[in-house]
């Protein structure tokens, strides 16, 4: 193996070999349960040593430190620091490494803190960080040659430890999750969004260890090699523990035979988890000798995500406008008077209306923007899992919601102004989100829809000269009032569709802007919505509570073969009295604050 460890180039034509479980190697040693397994850095480091060898020997490429737990949580009142524990750690691989005389590298483990993050728990987002910051800090003090973030079951947990690595080294990160029977982590976290997250974030590859056998685990390794272009690392038990006896159930040639048929799917890095042994590790090498990895064409998306729902802009998507102070005076109030419950209502009565994504714009002078929209973000996820826009045009703002934010956002706006350009872009591509570029400049909207284009073709290029993907780009070609500009409509209209033509990006609109000041605006607005989607609208930004405009985007993807069946349409209305139903802030009733989650409602009614 090369020195320098670049984990996609090594890939293309060899097979990377991990190491197998520890936790099981040290039980078999002598470790008793409820003993701290870091421990032993120092108290038996030539047994930690031990497993090391015997995984190198066994054919092990990388191998991993014994770190896994050591956090400051995990270790309170173990007598020692996170960074003498890691130190111990690293430097006991790093000895066993050159005892082996193999050219092998040592990955510092790190697992889950062993806390829930909120909402679930009470651990915030930016206490997990500052825990993984500490291990971080301290595996690149120690010598590591890449870190590893395993065993993680919920992706906000996992976004933390990632940001850490990122922020406070330059050494390659490997990301991995571990998944239930069901195809979802613990937390109700798909592969799919792991792997948009990671990828966003510029991990150097991505997979899935612990909890399942590698047969049952097939189906979830198709679905991620079919999601990511990184690198992909399987990890699998040693089969299912037997209920009665605790011991897992199958044995090393028949894991070999199994983790050899993930090679299909694009698999290159391999490894074992709980209940595999040295011996496991040598049938998969021997396994793998004289094979090559399988190259992988994943089909590009635009893809935006929660921890738990992955959207993929494959089709007209609706982004629900109401959570905007404009022209909104009841929502202003709410965002001065602090009251949250107003603004989640508001989400919840547009995700119940059809919304696919939700826009969040907090921008009011009187208040603390960046302070409410982290405050608003972090409130709206603990009550429905669509995915957001985060909408604003300041830097600290948008950087404080992208930050915290569970999964891949969007991010409106950045135009074709050069303090623009240079002040969001930037933002965007360290997090990993899309972005809404908006076809105006210093001299304003232009009239024609070429000049529109040729902003949109700008901003296109920046983006891409920072490595942000063509994919990830939306343009906003800006709809301008009819009751004022009645010949910017058929302006629109065409630069919709010449940016589509032209550049294949993503397209949006904010609809409503065409109907200001005329009457009957709700047929003005579904035309117009239907004019745009005939044209290559893919997100139009409208009032979802408004049946007519949910309708049309319902009957267009009907009429289009996109709704194949006509299932979501049929969905939608086949029982019309069956429909949840809208309910204003200030007419909830107990049961729907239950039922959304609503807290502070449902505390606020029972004291009535």
């Amino acid at each position: 193996m090369e020195n320098k460890l670049n984990l996609k180039e090594l890939t293309r034509d060899r097979f990377i070999i991990f190491d197998g479980g520890m936790g099981t190697e040290l039980q078999a040693r002598g470790l008793k349960t409820g003993e701290t397994p870091e421990l032993l850095n120092f108290t038996a480091p030539e047994v930690i040593k031990s497993v090391h060898l015997d995984y190198l020997k066994s054919g092990s490429d990388i191998i991993t430190a014994n770190t896994f737990g050591a956090n400051r949580y995990k270790l309170e009142g173990c007598g020692k620091s996170v960074e003498e524990v890691i130190l111990a750690g690293v430097q006991v691989a790093k000895t066993a490494v050159a005892e082996s005389e193999r050219n092998a590298f040592v990955a510092q483990d790190i697992g889950p803190v062993g806390q829930l993050l909120e909402p679930t728990g009470t651990l915030t987002f930016e206490e997990a960080y500052d825990i993984f910051k500490e291990q971080v800090v301290a595996g690149v003090k120690a010598g590591s040659d890449l870190f590893i973030i395993e065993t993680m079951t919920d992706l906000y947990e996992l976004k933390a430890a990632l940001l850490a690595v990122k922020e406070n080294s330059d050494l390659p990160v490997i990301c991995s999750m571990t998944y239930e029977e069901n195809q979802r982590t613990f937390t109700g976290v798909p592969v799919e969004a792991e792997a948009i997250l990671c990828e966003a974030l510029g991990a150097d590859a991505v997979g899935i260890n612990c909890s399942l056998g590698p047969k049952e685990l097939m189906p979830v390794v198709e679905k991620l090699c079919n999601a990511t272009t990184l690198p992909v690392i399987v990890m699998p038990n040693a089969g299912l523990p037997d209920p009665e006896t605790g011991r897992f159930t199958i044995t090393a040639e028949e894991f070999a035979i199994y983790t050899e048929q993930m090679i299909q799917y694009g698999v290159s890095i391999f490894g074992g988890c709980c209940g595999t042994t040295p011996e496991f590790i040598r049938a998969v090498a021997e396994k793998l000798e004289g094979k090559k990895p399988v190259a992988r064409s994943v089909k590009k998306q635009s893809y935006v995500c929660s921890s738990t729902r992955v959207c993929c802009v494959d089709q007209p998507r609706i982004i629900g406008e109401r959570i905007n102070p404009t022209g909104k005076k009841l929502f202003k109030e709410a965002l001065k008077n602090d009251d949250i419950n107003y603004i989640l209502n508001q989400a919840i009565e547009q995700v119940n209306a059809g919304a696919d994504i939700l826009d969040v714009n907090v921008g009011l002078p009187e208040i603390d923007e960046k302070a409410m929209m982290v405050k608003v973000v972090k409130s709206i996820q603990s009550v429905t899992d669509t995915p957001l826009q985060i909408d604003s045009t300041n830097r600290e703002v948008i950087e404080a919601a992208l930050r915290i934010y569970n999964g891949k956002a969007i991010v409106n706006s950045v135009n074709g102004e050069e303090e623009s350009l240079e002040k969001i872009l930037p933002i965007v591509k360290k997090y990993g989100a899309a972005v809404v570029g908006l076809t105006l400049d210093n001299n304003g909207i232009p009239k024609k829809a070429e000049e529109r284009v040729a902003i949109a073709k700008r901003i296109i290029d920046r983006a891409e000269a920072i490595g942000i993907a063509r994919e990830d780009i939306y343009i906003d070609c800006l709809t301008l009032t009819a009751s004022a500009e009645q010949e910017a409509v058929k302006e629109t209209l065409k630069a919709v569709r010449m940016v589509k033509e032209q550049y294949g990006v993503k397209t949006v609109l904010g609809v409503s802007n065409i109907s200001f000041g005329l009457p009957n605006r709700e047929l003005l607005n579904h035309i117009f919505l239907s004019l745009a989607l005939e044209n290559g609208l893919d997100l139009p930004i409208i009032n979802p509570n408004i049946e007519a405009m949910t309708g049309t985007v319902r009957a267009f993807k009907l009429l289009h073969n996109i709704d194949v069946n006509s299932a979501q349409y049929i969905a939608a209305y086949s029982d019309m009295t069956a429909q949840k139903p809208v309910q204003k802030a200030e007419n909830i009733t107990l049961e729907y604050a239950i039922d959304n989650g609503l807290k502070e409602a449902a505390a606020n009614i029972t004291r009535q």
